[in-house]
This record gives structure tokens, C-alpha cells and sequence, in this order.
């Protein structure tokens, strides 16, 4: 942005400030100090289970005990953890040596993820193939002979040639690659192909020049491959206000973002950078610490409130997602859920503020209005969406999820507190307050399932209707929810069911069904096959 905007922003949000009541000038530099802090420099990023999130954890529990919440998460504290499965690591215990001298894992060597667990010994030449030893295998004559076919797949004959060699007796194969040409190979903690029969391990060029130079040598070789879960802990901040009232009203928003960039789940292409994430969402998290401090302090007492910073959202929601499965409040007195998720950029032009959550219950229509003398609202029905809200809204609990749009440093590390326009964000929570008051003398919010929302800028005419699990590591996707009246629930596939193939096309991963459905159009028939616990089951159905 050039100065002179950056200064008629400043000018603007300026004069909106000056025209603002002493509470709500107080306010705005909580709120100003509150996203300073979250998106500074200082908190890396926040990335779920990095220091910086501990950070921002702690910073939130000082913040709620400060207003006097009552802590709701595990053992008396304001503090929910879980735990976040990313796959698999190398264990210390895995080694590799020639002749009693050991290589180091990470620089010399590494298993593939797909290796088996275990060990062998023996005595072995590269050029001898002899059963229960470990074989060689370079891939310079097979990297040679396919650099010129585009359709050449090197992991596919990378199983298929271990499967081989394992039938014909090896106990475990070396590969490596004296060619000139790049194989790629790397480990991959996600990698969800199925475990090969044997070990094996992938020496580099420099390492397999230091230690078996003369390939018609016999060496002395000793594999060891040993592999644990690869485990991150995110951080959950509960408070509570506790009015002896028989339901509870959910205010949340993720203080989670992407740390530098090290999940790939960013959009910036220049330089590592620090993601400050001010407005995803220092900007929501602020305004459940304000609106936190608004009830405590008002005579709103027909509800009780619980509040809730998740982690883990910019990883798939995984931090709300585990406290709707371990709730520590009942969750069928909870009235409903109103989510903040990137709220601080409100157009001062159009004034734009989108809800989501409009169809999740019919009493929606007697709260939420179209304009206000702020704001401009946009409905979006759907229950659904890439947010917090979802969790909620998949244990049929009414949401509503504010949102004043996306923008161009959206997941880049330009998303700074000096973008933040801070009188509209406190319009949008000043709502908040007054949806709040609205429902206060109301009965329980009935709950409604809502229509499916589109696949924005996807590549495909079809779907499915299921709600995928993005924190699944195994092999194919599982269906986290199943919508209702979509193909899916009509065709018998449950929410748990792991989907492996479409027609005769299988896919390992979310990226790869998405490709396989954009093979499809509406009118066509086909089988979809799933894993149901153990059992392999095959639906029919038709686009």
C-alpha cells in the first residue's frame, strides 16, 4: 500500500475514533494493544505447538484471569491440550553402517516413510544379490531410461522393484543414485503408502562415495530402521461465566496462525518471513477477550458464557474439533456459537460484514438484520464453512460466524497491525453484543441443517456431500460428517468411513480425490469404496 493511503487510512479511522464515546475509545486501545501484541514480532507466527503459541496461551490466561472468567479447560486451568498427529518421525534407534562405520541419518542416509520397521545383518556386495542379506539397488540405469517419459512414475516402480526384491529374498535394500539426475527422494512424515515388506534406506551420493566406493566389495552391513508418531500439543483457552443460568452461549475464535510458513499452508511467494496474522485472527481473538470483558460487566445474565481461543485451526479446525469430541461443558445447554474469524478489515467504503450460520436455526430471521447504522450485512446460510464454526455446527448446535472479507495479505506475512481498521471492528463486536441481547430473554435456539456450501475455485461439477477430516493421516480421506439429502448419506456412506476410490480411480490423500472428482460430471454413474473400520464396502451411485 503506498504512504498516502496508509496516511487516509490513519486519517479515517482517526476521525471515526474522535466521534466515538470515552468507553469505546477505551476499548479501541485495548484492542489496539491486544492485536499489537498477538501479531508482534516477538510471537513468531503463533504457529500451534510452537513457542510462539505458548506465548499468545499464556497472554490469553493472564487476559482471562484478569477479567475474573472462571477457567474451563483441563484441571481446573484455563488451558485445553491435544494432541495433533502429523505422521511418523525417525527414531534415534535407527542406524545404518559398512563395516562397523556408522552413517548419519538425516545427512548420510534416511528409511523412506514407507520403509518397514526392523533390522538385518549381514554380509553383502553391491553386484551380488544373495537371500537374507540386504540388496543394493542404483537408480541411475532406471532414471536414465525414463528421463524422457513424462508419465514415468518413480515411486510406483520404486514399490513394484522392492516388492521383488523382497520375494526373491532380501532382508533389506540399499538404494542410492549415482546418475546425474535428480530422483527426488526425501522422507515424508505423511506419507500415507502402504508399509513395504522390508527396510529400506536411501544413501546419498557423497555417502555411498565415502563408504563403498568399489561396489564389487563385500561389505559388513548393519540396517536398522525404527519409526514413533510424530506429535505436535496445541493449546485451547477456556473461560467461563458461570450465571446459574440453564444455557451457555459459545464465543470463540483461533489465535493460531502460520507461524513462518513451515505448515505450506500460506499464500506468499517471496522471501521466509515471520506470518503476523493481525487480522486472521489477532482481529477475532481480541474481540473474545472484549466481549468477555462486555458481559461480564452488563446485566446480560439469562445465559451463561463460555469463551474459547482455539489452536490448531489453520491446521483443519483440529482445535475446535477436539473440544466439541471432549466438551468441558454440556454441550446440549448450549444455546448457540458465534464464531470471529478475520474481523478486522471492515471495508469503510462498503461497510461489508458477512454472517454465516443464517439457516442454522429459523430464530436466526428474528435477530440478525440486514443494515445497521454501521454496517452492511451479508448472509450466508450454510453452517459449513472454513472456520471454527463448523465443529459446532456438526453437533447441531445453531451458529453464526463473522467475517468482514478476504483481502490481498490474506495467509501472507504483510497481514500487520497497521491494516487493522479498529473502529470497525469495534462496530462488529458492538453487534455481537446486541445479537447477544437480542436472544437474551429467548428460549433455546431450535437447530437447523443447512444446505452444502460451494467449493469455491474448485476444479469439479460434483460431490460427494461428505465433510472431510483434514487432520487424517492414513491412507484416503475420511468423511468427518455426512450432509444431509447429498449422495453420499443416500448412498449408505457414514460419518468415520475412510474413502479410497471413486470408479476404478484410488487416491491416497484430499488433493488426489479432488483431482479424481473433477474426472466426474453430473449424470454419471459409478462405485465409491470405503473402509468401514476393517471392512472394504462398495456403494453405487450416480452424480
Amino acid at each position: 500500500m503506498k504512504k498516502s493511503l496508509v496516511a487516509l487510512l490513519l486519517i479515517t479511522q482517526i476521525a471515526a475514533a474522535q466521534r466515538l464515546k470515552k468507553s469505546e475509545r477505551l476499548t479501541l486501545d485495548r484492542l489496539r494493544s491486544e492485536i499489537t501484541y498477538l501479531s508482534s514480532d516477538s510471537l513468531q507466527g503463533r504457529n500451534t505447538g510452537s513457542e510462539g503459541e505458548k506465548l499468545a496461551y499464556e497472554y490469553l490466561t493472564a487476559q482471562f484471569k484478569d477479567l475474573g472468567l472462571l477457567p474451563k479447560g483441563d484441571h481446573q486451568t484455563y488451558i485445553q491440550s491435544f494432541e495433533i498427529k502429523e505422521g511418523k518421525q525417525v527414531l534415534p534407534s535407527t542406524r545404518l553402517s559398512f563395516n562397523d562405520q556408522p552413517l548419519q541419518e538425516g545427512t548420510d542416509f534416511f528409511p523412506l516413510a514407507y520403509s518397514a520397521a526392523g533390522g538385518t545383518e549381514g554380509y553383502a556386495a553391491p553386484v551380488l544379490q544373495e537371500k537374507g542379506v540386504p540388496w543394493f539397488w542404483n537408480l541411475k540405469d532406471l532414471l536414465e531410461s525414463n528421463a524422457h517419459q513424462p508419465d514415468f512414475d518413480l515411486k510406483k516402480a520404486l514399490l513394484d522393484k522392492v516388492h521383488d526384491f523382497a520375494g526373491k529374498g532380501a532382508s533389506a535394500v540399499i538404494i542410492y543414485n549415482t546418475s546425474r539426475l535428480d530422483d527426488g527422494l526425501q522422507f515424508d512424515p505423511k506419507d500415507p503408502t502402504e508399509t513395504l515388506p522390508v527396510p529400506v534406506v536411501y544413501v546419498t551420493r557423497s555417502a555411498a562415495e565415502k563408504y563403498f566406493r568399489d561396489r564389487s566389495a563385500t561389505y559388513d552391513i548393519s540396517v536398522k530402521v525404527a519409526f514413533g508418531p510424530k506429535l505436535r500439543i496445541g493449546h485451547n483457552v477456556i473461560g467461563y461465566i458461570d450465571n446459574g443460568a440453564p444455557t451457555t452461549i459459545i464465543l470463540g475464535a483461533h489465535y493460531d496462525h502460520l507461524g513462518h510458513g513451515e505448515d505450506h499452508n500460506g499464500l506468499w511467494t517471496g522471501p521466509p518471513a515471520i506470518f503476523h496474522g493481525a487480522d486472521d485472527n489477532a482481529s477475532g481473538t481480541a474481540a473474545v477477550i472484549e466481549l468477555a470483558r462486555m458481559l461480564k460487566e452488563s446485566r446480560l445474565k439469562d445465559h451463561n458464557y463460555l469463551f474459547i481461543c482455539f489452536s490448531g485451526e489453520e491446521l483443519g479446525l483440529l482445535g475446535s474439533k477436539y473440544f466439541a469430541a471432549h466438551p468441558t461443558i454440556d454441550l446440549s445447554s448450549v444455546d448457540y456459537m458465534i464464531n470471529s474469524d478475520m474481523i478486522g478489515r471492515l471495508n469503510d467504503t462498503t461497510h461489508l460484514l458477512t454472517i454465516g450460520g443464517y439457516g442454522t436455526s429459523p430464530e436466526w430471521s428474528r435477530v440478525v438484520e440486514s443494515r445497521t447504522r454501521y454496517l452492511n450485512i451479508k448472509f450466508d446460510s450454510s453452517g459449513v464453512g472454513p472456520s471454527d464454526q463448523t465443529s459446532f455446527y456438526m453437533k447441531d448446535i445453531p451458529v453464526l460466524f463473522f467475517f468482514t472479507g478476504i483481502h490481498p495479505d490474506y495467509h501472507k506475512p504483510t497481514d500487520v497491525v497497521s491494516r487493522i481498521n479498529f473502529p470497525g471492528e469495534l462496530r462488529v463486536i458492538q453487534y455481537m453484543i446486541q445479537v447477544i441481547e437480542k436472544t437474551n430473554r429467548m428460549d433455546k435456539l431450535a437447530f437447523s441443517k443447512t444446505r452444502e456450501p460451494r467449493m469455491e475455485g474448485a476444479h469439479f461439477t460434483v460431490t460427494l456431500g461428505i465433510m472431510p477430516d483434514y487432520s487424517f493421516s492414513g491412507k484416503g480421506v475420511r468423511a468427518d460428517g455426512i450432509i444431509e439429502g447429498k449422495i453420499a448419506q443416500k448412498a449408505g456412506i457414514r460419518a468415520g468411513d475412510v474413502l479410497i476410490r471413486l470408479g476404478s480411480h484410488d487416491f491416497s490423500d484430499i488433493y488426489a480425490y479432488m483431482d479424481v472428482l473433477s474426472k466426474f460430471k453430473k449424470g454419471d454413474a459409478t462405485t465409491v469404496t470405503v473402509m468401514r473400520g476393517k471392512q472394504e464396502l462398495t456403494f453405487p451411485i450416480t452424480f
